[in-house]
């Protein structure tokens, strides 16, 4: 039954009853909300009675389980956004597949593109594909319509002749744009206006709020400083944010003397907060620039091991300077040698921080990560996504791919998250993936590799506990079903009955 609105006294707490915590068995208790913050948990019927000028929201939870709320460590939440209304190329198997299904979009949407603005969709993996993509086979599909593609991992983009011609390239020899090249006509398709991206970000944070999700960090590769304090001045509320920053916009932040985890609005308790420098230190390995120490297999030439994109003498002293401020630092490395060579610069910088992806590590790499205290920033979804490419084109090296067993097992620091886009944002995914290595139905891939549930959970959450610890932050979640007594590929859809941030329902479904 759903709590009654109480009127001529002040609402000051939420009292939880009858609820259930994930992995025990030691009977029900009931949490007590207050300012924000857990104030107590007891056994069921035993919370202390309010006092008179003061009232509480009671809620039965008839049994259900209650979980810290959860975070996803890598998101771009206005490309999410915006991905979640764009054509679904990701289950292409060519370039004639994904042109079949862009003509069946053009020729069957009951609501046309406007007039001069492009068809954008979002997905396609072409590295595993026996042809490369050509702006032709677009073209034949749709004619002059201007069609751009995002691939799944956004460091390529694969455009029709119009569409080439809307991101200002007149002329190109094939279509598919890769890397440097395509971030530098990217800024027209991965922009809206401010208006549409907030309404559409809100959007956003209310369907990852269905998921349970409490928290992200934001990656985007925008002024997020500007367009989080816009969105907070505008009354942002219902999910809390760590805004990551680029390097061309970390004078601004430096100069507004902001550390990590402050609050961007200045307010005690803010739901968004100052998140790391982000900067992207290699490629992709389904657009063959993460950079490796050992060449793909069947390349050549100078970029056969893959793209460094930034050299550690220039790395290191942009992370000193980040730290200096305060700031943690969050590197992009896929590649196992760039891998490597972030560990480098943090060694040299003495930063503190994570690095986000670490797909292909050596032995000795694990090992630093561990002793430099530098968390590994993971996306296990991906390993779903790229095991039969990294198969083709690391066909001697995935036993240390996406190698989450052996971080554990050294003691490094596990963040879990979704890169979203590239990802569903739904942190119950990446657990799912951590847990079984599979999805569906498959043979798990080196399931040697796989996280326990309480690793995979423990890494999904803010406080890296699962304990409702008295005195921390009543951001919660409350889903139907232990998640510790289900079949492990029924986490991917694990039923959420509701959340909570800062002790407020942010979704409730019961």
């Amino acid at each position: 039954m759903r709590g009654r609105a109480t009127y001529g006294v002040r609402v000051t707490a939420t009292l939880l009853q009858n609820a259930r915590r994930a992995g025990r068995f030691d009977g029900l208790v009931d949490v007590l909300l207050d300012d924000g913050r857990i104030t107590a948990v007891v056994p069921a019927g035993a919370a202390p009675s309010s006092s008179s000028t003061t009232t509480r929201q009671a809620v039965d939870l008839d049994g259900r389980v209650l979980v810290p709320g959860l975070w996803d460590a890598h998101t771009h939440l206005t490309q999410w956004a915006l991905v979640r209304h764009r054509l679904d190329v990701s289950e292409a198997t060519s370039p004639a597949h994904a042109a079949a299904l862009v003509r069946a979009r053009v020729h069957g949407a009951t609501t046309p593109t406007p007039q001069g603005q492009p068809l954008v969709g979002y997905g396609f993996r072409w590295a595993g594909w026996d042809t490369e993509p050509t702006a032709a086979a677009l073209d034949e599909a749709v004619g002059d319509v201007p069609v751009i593609l995002l691939s799944g991992d956004l460091h390529s983009a694969w455009a029709s002749t119009a569409g080439l011609r809307y991101l200002g390239i007149h002329h190109h020899p094939t279509g598919l744009l890769r890397e440097e090249e395509w971030m530098a006509a990217s800024p027209r398709i991965v922009t809206v206006d401010d208006d549409v991206a907030d309404e559409l970000v809100v959007d956003a944070a209310r369907a990852a709020a269905e998921r349970g999700v409490v928290g992200i960090v934001d990656f985007e590769l925008a002024d997020n400083l500007t367009d989080w304090r816009r969105r907070l001045a505008r009354g942002w509320g219902g999910l809390r944010v760590r805004a990551g920053v680029w390097e061309q916009y970390l004078g601004e932040v430096l100069e507004a003397g902001l550390a990590d985890d402050d609050p961007l609005d200045g307010a005690a308790g803010g739901l968004v907060t100052q998140g790391p420098l982000k900067v992207i230190s290699d490629g992709s390995l389904n657009t063959l620039t993460a950079f490796c120490f050992d060449a793909y297999a069947g390349a050549t030439g100078e970029d056969a091991h893959g793209i460094l994109n930034i050299a550690t003498d220039q790395l290191a002293p942009l992370m000193s300077r980040a730290h200096e401020a305060g700031l943690r630092c969050a590197i992009h490395a896929i590649g196992d040698h760039a891998n490597a060579l972030a560990l480098d610069a943090f060694a040299a910088a003495g930063a503190r921080g994570s690095i986000e992806h670490a797909q292909l590590l050596r032995a000795d790499d694990v090992a630093r990560f561990a002793a430099l205290g530098v968390t590994a920033s993971v996306q296990p979804e991906h390993a779903m996504d790229d095991r039969d490419i990294a198969e083709d084109l690391w066909p001697d090296r995935t036993a240390r791919a996406f190698p989450l067993a052996d971080l554990r097992r050294a003691g490094v620091p596990l963040a879990l998250g979704s890169d979203a886009p590239v990802a569903r944002l739904d942190p119950w995914v990446a657990v799912a993936a951590a847990v079984t290595r599979s999805r569906d139905g498959r043979e798990p891939w080196h399931p040697e590799q796989s996280l326990d549930l309480r690793t995979a959970l423990e890494a999904s959450v803010d406080r890296r506990s699962l304990d409702l610890d008295v005195g921390g932050p009543a951001d919660l979640a409350v889903v139907d079903v232990d998640p510790f007594a289900v079949d492990p590929d029924g986490l991917r859809e694990m039923p959420v009955a509701g959340t909570l941030v800062a002790g407020q329902w942010t979704h409730r479904a019961f």
